[in-house]
């Protein structure tokens, strides 16, 4: 592995590229052989304990094994799914499905495994590069080590639940709506009986779906038991690489830093709502809402961001950030040319960035429209897109990825809210100087409810989630409302005990996920400040100006997209932004 002697001659060098030890048949094993030797000479070989031979060269060897074959499961399974997203065939997402399930059955190896435990035994006594990579290994190995009748329970009865809200149709005034017809009827409707019906429509799914996911609890509780943990909650944390007791004290201070804000931020939006809705600020209702979990902002009455996009053809998008991203210092022209950009019969309807090979073959799948919203995704996707561009290519493969999901997340983010950003409308949009002027207020309000709402609906997640594992017989409904009421100020409906919880989709897709959603915001939040400072940007961050900025870019490259997966992501964050991952970024944008 790379690094493992940094003296290493000539010779043995030469085996050495890109951070993974080349495989040339049976020449590896002399090459292996000569490592030890050059490093043995230095007097850093690593030896077990019990004398059986040389740890740092058997986990050369492993990891070269692992690099080479994670690289082929990896880059087939991205082909694949990139066909099948594009496509949208059946046959297409079964070949898919198959690379997936390759994978899997790959890593579900158990010898494999305590090969990988073992070696961490002498963890350090290894270049650090080489114990990291073991690590990161070893999480990939960890969560299939179940039995195969344990995990074909688990897709199973996840299957099913899927399958439920795949196919369910609410039902009002006896006709079937689907879940879009529902959310924009709730935006356009001003009587409250009638939002109350169709909100309480949004939630049937949920009374189909609780039952079955307090069962999926269950099994995949027991599931995670027989891996060591007390949970699947802890399971899934700590496979993240997060401490459960640090992540419950970042969102409680979290919690502590927006209370204030939050709650004077809802009370302007209230009036706000009962003006148009013609309602008593203290009588709205979770329906009164458009959205029926409260977890985005309406749009504001002061200004409308479309405006600013409506004279542009949909190919501009594209073209706009592919210029801004190019002035920074991060083009990213290979990855316009592989990328899918524009609406078509049976492709995907979202959007998504995929790292194919970690080698510069990244690509981008988007269903672009002239609207705010779509630029705000078009620069959010780019941002995963040039934080896989711009890696370490001198790095493992196993660690040539960004540092944690959230630190992904958050350079997305980051990128993702200069659609809504005055200076760059001015400088890339084209949009009148005077007329972005005149929206920067509605713009910044606009952009702090939006962090605010999602920022105290995502701790309703988390915690609700940590507690329906910790006990999924508890009463969840009741526990629903008393963390909505707590932390989202919103109203109980009166005599209601549905399991109004289930109708989100994510507890079966995507769970104990969600927290990294929000950990990205405070990561984006330090990033911007780090900004700031090296421009001695005054006022709110919303207005930070990374027009022409070429030292961005390189800090970026520097200290954000090189050190790919090195460090576990706390030190990562302390190291890129200068302090610990916390709160208080956040805090005094939303101030």
């Amino acid at each position: 592995m790379v690094d493992t002697c940094r003296a290493a001659p000539p010779g043995v060098a030469s085996v050495l590229q890109g951070g993974i030890v080349r495989r040339f048949g049976s020449g590896a094993a002399v090459a292996l052989v000569l490592l030890a030797v050059a490093c043995a000479k230095e007097g850093i070989v690593a030896k077990t304990g019990d004398g059986g031979g040389d740890v740092a060269v058997e986990a050369m060897a492993f990891l070269d094994g692992y690099n080479t074959r994670r690289l082929e499961l990896d880059k087939t399974a991205a082909e694949t799914y990139w066909k099948a997203a594009n496509s949208g065939r059946k046959e297409d997402f079964e070949v898919a499905a198959a690379a997936d399930l390759a994978s899997r059955t790959y890593h579900s190896d158990h010898a494999s495994f305590q090969t990988i435990r073992r070696l961490l035994q002498s963890a350090d006594r290894l270049d650090p590069l080489t114990a990291r990579s073991l690590q990161v290994a070893k999480l990939a190995f960890e969560e299939n080590q179940l039995p195969a009748d344990v995990l074909q329970e688990l897709v199973s009865k996840s299957s099913q639940i899927e399958q439920v809200f795949n196919t369910y149709r609410a039902t009002l005034d006896g006709k079937a709506y689907t879940n879009n017809e529902l959310l924009e009827a709730l935006e356009h409707e001003k009587a409250s009986p009638r939002r109350q019906a169709i909100w309480e429509a949004l939630k049937q799914v949920g009374a189909k779906v609780g039952p079955l996911l307090v069962d999926l609890a269950h099994v995949r509780n027991r599931a995670a038991v027989t891996l060591g943990y007390a949970n699947y909650w802890e399971m899934k944390i700590r496979m993240q690489e997060h401490d459960p007791a640090l992540l419950v004290a970042l969102f409680d201070r979290l919690q502590n830093e927006t209370d204030a804000p939050f709650a004077a931020m809802k009370a302007r939006l209230d009036a706000e709502i009962g003006a148009r809705l013609g309602v008593a600020p203290k009588a709205i209702m979770p329906w009164h809402y458009d959205n029926p979990f409260f977890q985005a902002a309406p749009p504001s009455p002061n200004v409308d961001p479309d405006a600013f996009y409506a004279d542009r053809k949909k190919e501009d998008i594209v073209a706009l950030a592919q210029k801004f991203y190019a002035d920074i210092g991060l083009p990213m022209d290979s990855i316009i040319a592989r990328s899918d950009y524009y609406d078509r019969e049976g492709k995907d309807q979202h959007a998504f960035c995929i790292d194919v090979d970690h080698a510069g073959d990244v690509r981008m799948l988007l269903n672009i429209q002239p609207k705010a919203e779509w630029m705000d995704t078009m620069l959010h996707e780019s941002g995963h897109a040039v934080y896989a561009k711009y890696n370490d290519p001198a790095l493992p493969y196993v660690l040539r990825d960004s540092a944690h999901i959230l630190t992904t997340e958050g350079v997305a983010m980051l990128f993702g809210a200069l659609g809504r950003n005055p200076t760059w409308m001015v400088g890339y949009a084209g949009v009148d100087p005077a007329k972005a002027d005149a929206a920067k207020e509605g713009l910044h309000e606009q952009r702090r409810r939006e962090q605010l709402i999602f920022a105290r609906w995502a701790m309703v997640m988390f915690r609700f989630e940590r507690a329906l594992y910790e006990n999924p017989d508890r009463d969840l409904n009741t526990l629903w409302y008393d963390l909505v009421e707590r932390l989202q100020l919103l109203k109980r409906p009166a005599g209601r005990d549905l399991p109004d919880w289930a109708a989100k989709p994510h507890f079966t897709i995507a769970p104990v996920y969600y927290h990294n959603y929000l950990m990205g915001e405070l990561f984006a939040a330090q990033l911007r400040a780090k900004l700031a400072g090296m421009s001695g940007h005054k006022g709110p961050s919303s207005t930070l100006s990374f027009n022409g900025r070429k030292d961005f870019g390189k800090y970026m490259i520097d200290e954000v997209f090189h050190p790919g997966m090195r460090w576990g992501w706390p030190e990562f964050v302390r190291r890129a932004t200068g302090v610990p991952l916390g709160p208080e970024a956040f805090a005094a944008e939303v101030q």
